[in-house]
């Protein structure tokens, strides 16, 4: 991956979390965490992996993030100054919740040992 596509990764994350956290409204009790910016080598697309606690809402978040993709386009488009701009897709982050688990289970092989 080129050094520019690796700061093109670290700007869009950056403005879409700051966008998220400022401009869009999350039912409460909900944290919504962009984990990753993966931009397509062409600049014309931009995949964000988000991680949502609780787990169980994480497809709600995704359908009420994608129903306000425009909006979250047209805002990341007036913070960028470069052209293309990549158009937003939104998907679930696995990794985090797989390590999650994994915490989970240590946790528990710890206190049966004890």
């Amino acid at each position: 991956m080129s050094k520019r596509i690796q700061r093109v990764n670290q700007l869009i994350k950056r403005e879409i979390s700051q966008i998220l956290l400022r401009e869009i409204e999350f039912p409460s009790a909900i944290l919504v965490t962009i984990t990753q910016a993966q931009t397509s080598a062409d600049l014309r697309d931009v995949d964000i992996l988000l991680s949502v606690i609780p787990e169980k809402e994480t497809e709600n978040i995704l359908n009420f993030l994608n129903s306000k993709i425009y909006v979250l386009q047209q805002k990341l488009n007036k913070r960028l100054k470069m052209r293309p701009l990549p158009k937003i897709k939104f998907f679930e982050e696995k990794k985090t919740a797989e390590a999650g688990r994994i915490e989970e289970l240590l946790e528990g092989l710890k206190r049966e040992g004890k």
